[in-house]
């Protein structure tokens, strides 16, 4: 049974793909002190309007109280600011600052290599790995893989 949960079992090899994706975004982006999960939490904050937190730990299928621990320290370092909505003071809105943008923009560069750098390392179709990775994320809310 270790053999055949060793060579075939999806959540171990994802987990496993996960790890070494993270490692080789958090190399890269050392230079300017941030790590991939770090990326991705101010990425998702950069859009015309602010997210809240929830609609934030949605898209990075995080809970919220995992995103909140992740914010506390991007919000000490001045990155980004969390704020009660105007509409529903229960629900906070996340913005990036000045900073924040001026970190984007000089990590966005090095996003950019890293991630041709990893799909030029595939075989077979990115886009298809991309859409069953996407569909293994709906399964955990729907519990369908159909197409």
């Amino acid at each position: 049974m270790t053999l055949r949960v060793r060579d075939s079992c999806l959540c171990l090899h994802t987990q496993r793909a996960a790890r070494a994706v993270a490692r080789r975004f958090d190399e890269a982006l050392r230079p300017v002190g941030l790590r991939s999960g770090q990326f991705s939490i101010l990425i998702s904050l950069n859009r015309p309007e602010p997210p809240t937190v929830g609609s934030v730990a949605d898209l990075l299928a995080m809970d919220r109280t995992t995103l909140t621990a992740n914010l506390k320290p991007l919000e000490r370092r001045g990155l980004l600011t969390v704020r009660p909505d105007d509409q529903d003071r229960r629900a906070r809105r996340l913005s990036l600052t000045e900073d924040g943008l001026a970190l984007l923009e000089q990590a966005i560069p090095i996003w950019i290599e890293t991630h041709e750098r990893i799909e030029r390392g595939l075989s077979g179709d990115v886009d298809a790995l991309r859409e069953n990775l996407n569909r293994l994320t709906r399964l955990e809310k729907n519990d369908d893989l159909s197409p």
